[in-house]
């Protein structure tokens, strides 16, 4: 997936934010495949599971591991059904970012790749209330742009635009 492009910025900032929510060390379920992301949360010193990339829709079995945290980066827009896998993770505590929607653009959809397309793109309101359905309570925020180095109006608004969305939950208990 990043072959030709590393997302510093996006990285840099969840990086830091995990760092200010999560204490070093913890042991965070990471839902999807190993990455790069994952890789700098292992070189700061957390302990980094990762789910085997099954579909998070229809089996939610690797979701049934006891960690400190779970993290979600850029997962919940790739789901039909993100209610029911936040409802099941065991932990109380959660990280997750997801893409904003872009009133400009359409939701994004590769063409080659099944697994890398949007069926969700959140506004702000939207995940917030998702989550609070599901169980949590959000304690922090943070939103981000993500300029590219293009010319034309869409580039432009990417300047301005909020990209990004992270949020660190705990669990309400019930």
């Amino acid at each position: 997936m990043y072959e030709h492009t590393y997302p510093k910025k996006r990285f840099e900032k969840t990086l830091a934010f995990v760092k200010k929510h999560l204490p070093a060390h913890c042991h965070i379920l990471d839902l999807g495949v190993e990455n790069p992301l994952g890789e700098l949360l292992k070189k700061e010193g957390f302990n980094v599971q990762n789910t085997s990339g099954e579909d998070l829709d229809l089996h939610q079995d690797g979701l049934h591991i006891n960690a400190d945290a779970v993290t979600a980066f850029e997962i919940f827009e790739h789901l039909l059904n993100p209610f029911t896998v936040l409802q099941n993770v065991r932990s109380n505590k959660l990280v997750a970012s997801v893409p904003l929607r872009l009133w400009f653009s359409p939701a994004y959809r590769s063409k080659n790749d099944p697994w890398d397309r949007h069926f969700h793109e959140f506004e702000d309101w939207q995940f917030d209330w998702l989550l609070e359905k599901a169980g949590w309570k959000i304690i922090a925020t943070e939103k981000w742009t993500h300029p590219v180095n293009k010319i034309g109006i869409r580039p432009l608004l990417r300047r301005f635009t909020p990209r990004y969305y992270i949020v660190y939950a705990e669990r309400i208990n019930t």
